[in-house]
């Protein structure tokens, strides 16, 4: 981490933030307030769109950790934007059960129908498709994740276009 972002200033924290950290620091013994650092970092996002080096230090003075100990979460999983993404962030597994099954294939494909590369964001800001790791449903390969949220199995070439016309006719 440079030297510029631990010197940055923390996010200011709205009340009804504050009490979401509280009911995640609730679910853990009060030695231990720690443990809800990712769910913080969540609720971040949520509010932000991405986890910005105010938010990381935000969550840190908040649970008062090191600031180093938040950023290392937030570098470590792919779940956590560490910079501004497209209203549907497309996260495609490309692991080896995946990779196998044709999901560096949907990665290209996803890719060429958007005009983009991995890790970028269409100009009209709708998308961003992302690589990632196992996301645990081998079985259902190639798969991939909508927004961090949304499992989507089995996508084919077909699939993957009736999605994306799907979430464009759902933005208009």
């Amino acid at each position: 981490m440079s030297a510029s972002k631990a010197n940055v200033q923390a996010a200011p924290l709205s009340e009804a933030v504050r009490a979401r950290f509280e009911r995640e620091i609730a679910k853990y013994p009060a030695e231990q307030k720690q443990s809800a650092v990712m769910a913080c970092l969540a609720i971040m996002q949520q509010e932000h769109g991405w986890v910005t080096p105010e938010c990381e230090k935000a969550v840190a003075e908040y649970l008062g950790i090191p600031l180093m100990a938040v950023h290392e979460v937030v570098t470590f999983y792919n779940m956590y934007n560490q910079h501004p993404v497209g209203r549907y962030k497309l996260a495609v597994c490309t692991n080896a059960p995946c990779m196998f099954a044709g999901g560096s294939q949907a990665l290209e494909h996803l890719c060429d129908k958007l005009g983009v590369q991995a890790g970028e964001t269409t100009a009209d800001g709708l998308f961003t498709v992302q690589e990632c790791e196992c996301l645990g449903a081998c079985g259902d390969a190639p798969v991939m994740l909508v927004n961090d949220r949304n499992m989507c199995s089995f996508m084919s070439r077909e699939k993957l276009d009736r999605l994306i016309d799907g979430l464009r006719e759902a933005k208009e």
